[in-house]
């Protein structure tokens, strides 16, 4: 079967190619097996297994989605046996030995390997599919004798968990598997750990029945909303990927931001943001928009290590923007029984403030090193990309409408998939064939991969957690360690975000933060959305911030540059991650339900506050920023950002009531006085010929 790359027909050739469209490429279910398995008649079959497999989750997930047949038990079941099938397929259980290029190496170590991993495959494989029909055929016997299991249901459910934790040791990594062996080890030792963390304990048996055969275990909510929700919006996102939408946001945010000063930086912002807010995947974002989006940015004088930093901050902002922001949020609305468009309505301002702050950092940036903006015959006109792509904005402005009138997420992303499918269908430009049908069911199979193994095995976590109690006890040792404090209990969250994220993919991050020290946020008086969300926007940072930082990892390969300095880079330009949950919870910033007026003074204060920031943190805004000016920008910024805890300070320290309101105002005022001074300076000093201070020129790219 021929097939046409998709950048050579008629309008299409205008946009951007990030998806790699304009290249002849094997189908996507051979590269993957390619991966692991090289080529030959062994990559052929595994190719086509793949393709099978894939074929057949995505059938069953529409299926489920448009039937609602099934029991939601058998439902996971189903879903996680096809998952962990193509993880043992497809990811290696023994890394071999490699050369410099990163190929397999023909020694007799790595032939070895090979034998000893297909033995582990088959019996990975084996047990993966016993173990998720086990409680599918023994349904009704299951429940006939719950809480008094017999020895095969509690040796089956250790090999469930087993042959789950083989799972995430190859999706997710060795980190996941130690804290899930942790967890069940402390339910297991209970009794003999003193203090107020030691319970009553649980035996093997307990533990493995609670974990494979209970509510709250492997097959639990958590699992449940990828299969219930978050897949469906994978799909949708490989469906752009695949009919070219891609190609379109990218080229419309360039077409928007290239004639600003900084453009391709801004255009980057705007059009990971675009790409993010559908895609589900700060790392996918970035190995998609970032081919085409950091070459750019370099080209016009960007350092590597900023290039690479800017893609991996819009990426991971995409994640906590509307419509799609990841499994998280679908998991949030569950968890707080709330439809999935409340948590949309109070992430939109915050969101838009993420990316305010992004801009502005951008914007000093290009200021501060002399960054003009793209040539004329570089941007495409504003005309020409709406020609060729308008149709990609029916399906995303259909799904927001949807949404927004609480229409069940489920439905609303097989409506959105549905008119995606149709309007592509109607012109050549994005046309699907045969083969491009099999390669979004691919894609979007292999893009939950992770996800729904992390989620799976969080539910673990959950179980113990329930089971044991702990949730309530270390909500009551944070509290009581801090004194009450809601400052410094919302830094010992964030510190415990960024070290659960070394190991831990950031769905799995919010999922243990948020049974853990969500209780603590509550009874220090954040209302339950504002908390869970404070917690969920946390849990991005082990993108952007070092020693993790994947995305930014990812983006520095794309830019040739230190992976390290690249991290530091993205932590600086999303800083917005802790910046913005300070507002949330000092202001009414989520509070839509309350006055108007309010919500209007909490985004005009907490604008104030973020520019000022990113200021005094970047020491630049129209000219270099002297020492006395960064300081009172700071301030400014801390007296917005945590206006209660300087009232609470005066009232301990010298007895005086005075309320939060008038330190916001204060803060706003100094913030606003010393950068329209800064303007005001800058004008005068262009006008009596001084020239502009800058700490580069952009007389070429910078070294990374």
């Amino acid at each position: 079967m021929t097939h046409t790359p998709r950048q050579d027909r008629g309008e299409a050739s205008v946009l951007p190619d990030v998806e790699g469209h304009g290249a002849e490429l094997p189908p996507v279910w051979r590269r993957i097996a390619a991966e692991r398995w090289g080529s030959g008649r062994t990559a052929d079959t595994v190719g086509l297994l793949v393709l099978v497999l894939a074929t057949a989750l995505t059938a069953f997930q529409l299926y489920v989605s448009l039937a609602a047949g099934i029991d939601a038990r058998q439902q996971r079941l189903v879903h996680l046996m096809f998952v962990m099938l193509l993880v043992f397929l497809t990811m290696p259980p023994l890394k071999a030995v490699e050369d410099e290029d990163g190929n397999p190496l023909d020694t007799a170590g790595n032939r070895t390997r090979t034998i000893l991993g297909a033995g582990i495959d088959l019996a990975a494989i084996g047990l993966a599919v016993v173990t998720s029909l086990y409680p599918i055929v023994l349904q009704e016997e299951l429940a006939s004798r719950a809480g008094g299991y017999e020895n095969t249901d509690w040796i089956m459910g250790l090999l469930g968990i087993l042959v789950l934790l083989e799972a995430t040791r190859r999706a997710v990594g060795w980190v996941m598997v130690v804290l899930v062996s942790l967890f069940m080890y402390y339910a297991w030792l209970g009794p003999l750990i003193p203090g107020e963390f030691g319970h009553t304990g649980a035996t093997v048996q307990r533990i493995a029945t609670h974990s494979y055969l209970g509510n709250d275990g492997i097959y639990g909510m958590t699992l449940g909303v990828v299969v219930t929700f978050v897949f469906v919006f994978i799909l949708f996102g490989a469906v752009l990927s695949k009919t070219g939408g891609g190609n379109f946001f990218v080229g419309l945010a360039y077409v928007l931001t290239g004639r600003m000063t900084g453009g391709p930086a801004k255009g980057a912002v705007l059009g990971s943001a675009l790409m993010g807010s559908v895609s589900g995947s700060a790392i996918a974002n970035v190995v998609t928009t970032g081919p085409f989006t950091i070459p750019l940015m370099k080209r016009v004088g960007y350092k590597k290590y900023d290039t690479a930093g800017v893609e991996a901050a819009a990426s991971t902002g995409g994640q906590v923007l509307p419509p799609i922001m990841g499994a998280g949020a679908f998991i949030m609305a569950e968890r707080l029984g709330v439809p999935y468009a409340e948590i949309v309505k109070v992430a939109i301002i915050p969101a838009l403030m993420y990316f305010g702050v992004m801009f502005l950092f951008v914007d000093i940036l290009a200021r501060k090193h002399g960054i003009g903006a793209l040539r004329a015959d570089e941007v495409p006109r504003f005309r020409t990309v709406m020609k060729a792509g308008w149709h990609f904005l029916a399906p995303l402005v259909l799904l927001i409408v949807l949404l927004l009138n609480y229409v069940h997420p489920a439905q609303a992303g097989l409506y959105a998939c549905g008119a995606l499918l149709v309007v592509a269908m109607l012109r050549a430009s994005s046309r699907l064939g045969v083969r491009d049908f099999f390669e979004v069911f691919v894609i979007a199979a292999r893009n939950t991969l992770a996800v729904s193994v992390a989620c799976a095995v969080a539910g673990i976590i959950v179980g113990v957690v329930g089971l044991t109690g702990l949730g309530l006890v270390f909500s009551n040792v944070l509290v009581t360690a801090f004194s009450g404090s809601l400052l410094l209990t919302m830094v010992m969250v964030a510190l415990a975000s960024l070290v659960l994220g070394i190991g831990l993919p950031v769905t799995a991050s919010y999922v243990v933060l948020v049974i853990l020290a969500g209780p603590a946020l509550e009874e220090l008086g954040l209302a339950l959305i504002v908390a869970h969300m404070i917690v969920y926007w946390c849990s991005q940072d082990s993108n952007v911030t070092p020693p993790v930082s994947f995305a930014a990892f990812a983006a520095a390969g794309i830019a040739g540059s230190k992976p390290m300095r690249a991290g530091v880079s993205a932590w600086k330009f999303a800083k917005g991650l802790y910046l913005v949950p300070l507002l949330m919870a000092y202001s009414a910033l989520m509070a839509l339900d309350g006055p108007p007026a309010d919500v209007v003074i909490a985004v005009v204060t907490g604008c104030v506050a973020l520019t000022a920031s990113a200021v005094a943190i970047e020491g630049f805004f129209l000219r270099k920023v002297v020492l006395a000016e960064r300081l009172g920008l700071l301030l400014a910024a801390v007296l917005v950002m945590v206006a209660p805890e300087w009232a609470g300070l005066l009232q301990a320290v010298l007895s005086l009531d005075l309320h939060h309101y008038w330190f916001v105002l204060t803060g706003t005022a100094l913030g606003v006085v010393l950068l329209v001074l800064h303007v005001i300076n800058h004008r005068l000093a262009r006008r009596s010929g001084l020239p502009e201070e800058r700490t580069e020129t952009a007389a070429g790219v910078h070294a990374g």
